[in-house]
Order: structure tokens, then sequence, then C-alpha cells
């Protein structure tokens, strides 16, 4: 039988000592945020004072903006506008993003082998895979704009740039995330197919890939979702889509233009999202799509 008593002073000032370090710890966790909070209010001050941002600049930006809002809900002559090129040019934009975001992954998937540590783990291959994961550096450390007027210069104005622009950004950001994918997988399918007598192809395969494929399938669908949105800057470059029709819009201010744009493109996005969705919920999470249902009798 146990029974309930009230802790003298002297016991609880006998589990303070014991344990100190346990009751220090809320301290320094409220010095440390505190100290973080007023470097970063420091910081924030110094910027705004060093880069010469005013109050009187700031508040007529925010004005503009405003302004700016409201002249893309005034949609006049909506008969006149081009609707129909502005969908074509969607449709462009969407085709690089398909071709490039795609491509980009197929290329990847194998080098992310090379550049997984655990599986270039011995003398030379070490050496691989770390220059494999430099080579994943370069081609994300590049922005896509960068890489749009690269290839514009090489081949030209057009989609074929911009879906070289995505397809090699796309090999320095699916190279590193599938190579991770491949280093966080459980070891011991891997070491039970070695000990049946599988080679190292088969192993990888299906020891390796097996575990990592739905990681590699939500950051491709991902990808492809965010390349849709940000292949629209690949036409101020020139390197086709729609986002020369922004420029264009912007540049006459065309603010109505550049809503309906906008919207289509987000509609588009939700599109995807939604076929990702149930992409994701088939063959990660592993439930049946319904497509008809019986009536129950």
């Amino acid at each position: 039988m146990t029974f309930n008593r009230t802790m003298t002073q002297a016991e609880i000032m006998a589990i303070k000592e014991t344990h100190s370090l346990i009751f220090k710890a809320p301290k320094r966790y409220f010095w440390s945020v505190m100290i973080s909070m007023c470097l970063i209010v420091i910081y924030y001050v110094y910027f705004l004072f060093d880069f010469g941002v005013e109050l009187s600049r700031f508040t007529s930006g925010v004005v503009s903006v405003v302004g700016y809002f409201i002249q893309m809900f005034r949609w006049q002559n909506i008969n006149e506008w081009p609707i129909a090129y502005i969908l074509e040019q969607i449709a462009v934009t969407f085709g690089i993003v398909f071709i490039g975001t795609f491509t980009a992954s197929f290329i990847a998937l194998p080098l992310s082998f090379v550049a997984a540590r655990n599986i270039m783990n011995k003398g030379i291959f070490k050496l691989i895979a770390m220059l494999m994961r430099r080579f994943f550096d370069i081609c994300r450390g590049v922005d896509m704009a960068i890489w749009g007027l690269i290839f514009v210069r090489a081949v030209g104005l057009g989609p074929l740039a911009g879906s070289l622009a995505i397809i090699v950004q796309d090999i320095g950001v699916f190279g590193k995330l599938y190579a991770e994918g491949h280093e966080a997988v459980e070891k011991r399918p891997t070491k039970g197919l070695k000990a049946l007598g599988a080679n190292s192809l088969q192993t990888h395969r299906f020891g390796i890939f097996t575990q990592s494929f739905p990681s590699f399938l939500a950051l491709t669908l991902y990808q492809l979702e965010s390349n849709t949105r940000s292949a629209s800057v690949l036409g101020f470059v020139g390197a086709g889509g729609i986002g020369l029709v922004y420029a264009e819009n912007m540049r006459l201010w065309n603010w109505d233009i550049v809503m309906f744009i906008t919207i289509v493109l987000v509609a588009v996005v939700m599109l995807i999202d939604k076929l990702s969705s149930i992409l994701r919920d088939k063959y990660i999470i592993g439930e049946e799509i319904p497509i008809f249902t019986a009536p129950q009798v």
C-alpha cells in the first residue's frame, strides 16, 4: 500500500542539488533564446541603416504594390486578350518542365548510386563519390535563370534552352537528395541479399532502391510542381514559355493579363499537386485508388 504525502522543503532542495543540471537547463535555454533574439534585432537594425532602407521609401513601395494589386483585379477588354496564345505558352512551359524534370531524374538516379557513401565506401570509390557530390553542387549552385542564359547563348532562343537549364539544375538537386535517400536505407536487407549470393547490381536494385523508391517518387513529383512555378522565369531570359508573355505585359502595365496568367498557372500547379497526391497514395502509402464502387445491395 502506498501513501501520498507532501514533500518537505529539505527533500526538494536535496533533489535540486542531486539533479542540478536539469534545473539549470531552462535558465540556459532562456538566456540563449534572449541572446539570439537580440542578435537578430541588431542585424535587422544594421541592415536597415546600412542599406539605406528609409521608412518613407518603404511606405511608398507598399502603397504602389497595393495599387498594382487593385489594377490586377480590374479586368477590361477581355475579348481583346490573346487568350489562345497565353494558353499555348503555358502548355509550352509545362512541356519544358515535364521534359526537363523527368530527363534529369533518369540521369540523376544512376549517378546518385555513385555519390552514395554507403555504396562507394572503399578506397578510390570514396574519392569518386566525393567528386560526384561536388559535381552535383556545381549543377545545383548555379541558378536556373543563369543556366537559361548560358544555354540561350549556346543553342539559341526557345524551349530547348529552357529544358537544358532545368535538366542541369535538377541533376544537382536530384543527385544529392537521391543519394541521401540511398544512404538512409536499412542495411539488413542488403546484407541478406549478399548472403544469398546476389551480385552488386541486384543488391542495389532490390536492397537499396526498393527502400528509397518512395522518397525518389515523392521528390520527383515535388520538383515537377516546383519547376512549374520556377520555369516562368526562364521566359524572361528567352528560354521559352510563358515568362516572355509575363515580361511583356508587365512592361506594358497590363496587370489584368498578368493576374489572368497567374491564376491559370496556379490552377495548373493545383492540378499537378492533385495528380501527385494520387500517385503518392498508390505507390508510397499503398492505398487503392477507388475508380468505381458498386452499389450495396
